[in-house]
């Protein structure tokens, strides 16, 4: 792979990307059948019949965010998103210890996610062949094949997407509509799952640690709005759909899991030697063996989705960092063929290639802990921009509204600010629940959002010193300014 660039070919591909790409970003980047099978019954063992409305709460919250969210997004299209908004609302130095924060927490979900994907490729291979090839051989395999989808033009990802998409949520609504056939569980359909009451119970507050981390990725349409087909619609659109469609399915499927069971036992199932793979279970026994068959496989490609999805979206903060000076410029490097990031994919997946490296040769396990670890790290990050985000905003639009009505750029910036702050709290609180790690090994993962914030708040009061005119660029280089 080059990374030439000319004069007429130095931005990304401008309104190459529609709502419907968009969502599929969005939504495979969130994984829901990775997130179903493989962390649902996590939450349902924490808070048994509370798991619904966790989902449910998470996503209002969300949409809550995401009104102040897309109504920035009408005045800035910048790749680098969440820095870039935090940036104009909060100031340069804000957004640069943001832009670092960021680019940490989208490689540490898109490596961890990798992994994953070796992983789960591994056990599932050797299932249906019975014969087991190494998870790092499939991770490696997993990187070649997202470094080339990268490189070529963004559509031909979001396709690639699409289809992983919508396999992964056609199969759990196989298994849904096989259990409502047999007219819900032992319990049939227990609507008294979905009372409020349950949220007083133990367990919640870790519940919500896995609800929340669910939806990470959403905000992904914002970084697509360089490349996006009127953007001032298609991002709020795909926002809010993509948002929407994950607390409803998220929603309904965690209760579909649950009456499977039933409400009195589901909880004791969960935490019990085949709590892991009750979703599997379920499914083989209300919708056949091949649904289940079929579940195992796409639960492989959910992780691929979701991988590609990351890299992407990490790639680019990549790009919009160079672009800008806060990294390297060459980063900013664009092909002129396909007009992809294209050194910016490059870096994201030696990256990836050093964390696999470093998983095999430590000895360390690629799922509980690369995985784990690394997306515990990249969540907690992804979490706290976004609560700055809110509150940048509501900075952006103190002074002046532009036209926009108080409770999208006041009122609900400022309750997301404050819900996310509250969850952010539960996060700490209750990380060893996603890490399964000591407090030692769960302060060392917290600790380089800090350190990292500090870095690039330190490295834009170095550009003021030295170019004043690079610092008043930062975090107001767009689509139409390149």
């Amino acid at each position: 792979m080059t990374a030439p660039t000319s004069r007429a070919a130095k931005g990304l591909s401008g309104g190459a990307v529609g709502t419907g790409d968009l969502v599929f970003f969005v939504v495979a980047a969130a994984a829901p059948l990775t997130v179903m099978a493989g962390v649902a019954p996590l939450a349902i063992g924490m808070a048994g019949e509370a798991a619904p409305l966790g989902y449910l709460m998470s996503g209002l919250l969300l949409i809550v965010f995401a009104a102040g969210f897309t109504a920035m997004s009408r005045f800035v299209r910048n790749a680098g998103a969440f820095y870039a908004y935090i940036g104009r609302g909060l100031g340069r130095p804000a957004g640069a210890g943001s832009a670092y924060v960021a680019l940490f927490s989208y490689n540490a979900i898109e490596v961890g996610l990798l992994v994953a994907f070796g992983w789960f490729t591994e056990s599932g291979f050797d299932d249906l062949t019975g014969v087991r090839v190494a998870w790092w051989i499939w991770a490696l395999a997993g990187l070649v094949a997202i470094g080339v989808l990268g490189y070529l033009k963004v559509t031909f990802s979001a396709k690639v997407l699409g289809v992983a998409l919508v396999l992964e949520v056609l199969v759990l609504l196989v298994f849904e509509a096989g259990l409502l056939a047999h007219g819900g569980g032992p319990r049939g359909l227990d609507l008294g799952t979905l009372s409020p009451e349950h949220l007083g119970g133990s367990g919640v507050g870790g519940m919500f640690v896995l609800a929340v981390g669910a939806f990470v990725g959403f905000e992904a349409t914002a970084i697509y709005a360089e490349e996006a087909r009127e953007p001032e619609r298609t991002v709020p659109r795909a926002t809010y759909i993509a948002v929407a469609f994950l607390a409803l399915f998220y929603t309904f499927t965690v209760w579909m899991i649950i009456n499977a069971y039933g409400s009195d036992r589901a909880q004791d199932i969960a935490n019990g030697e085949g709590g892991a793979d009750m979703v599997f279970t379920a499914t083989e026994r209300f919708a056949g063996a091949w649904a289940a068959d079929s579940l195992h496989v796409l639960i492989i490609t959910s992780a691929f989705a979701a991988t590609l999805a990351f890299h992407n979206g990490a790639a680019r903060y990549f790009y919009a960092l160079g672009r800008e000076g806060l990294l390297p410029r060459r980063l900013a490097a664009v092909s002129p063929k396909t007009r992809a990031p294209v050194t910016a994919v490059v870096t994201q997946s030696v990256i990836a290639l050093a964390v696999v490296a470093v998983t095999v040769a430590s000895g360390a396990d690629p799922y509980t802990v690369t995985f784990l670890w690394s997306n515990g790290s990249g969540i907690l990050g992804v979490m706290l921009l976004q609560a700055l985000a809110a509150l940048a905003v509501y900075g952006f639009f103190r002074r002046e509204r532009r036209g926009m009505p108080a409770w999208r750029v006041v009122a609900a910036p400022l309750t997301a600010c404050a819900g996310l702050a509250v969850l952010i709290a539960l996060v700490c609180a209750n990380l060893d629940l996603l890490t399964g790690a000591s407090n030692g090994v769960n302060a060392a993962l917290v600790a380089p959002l800090p350190v990292l914030f500090a870095a690039g708040v330190a490295r834009a009061r170095w550009i003021r010193r030295r170019d004043p005119r690079a610092y008043e660029r930062l975090t107001t280089v767009d689509a139409e300014s390149v």
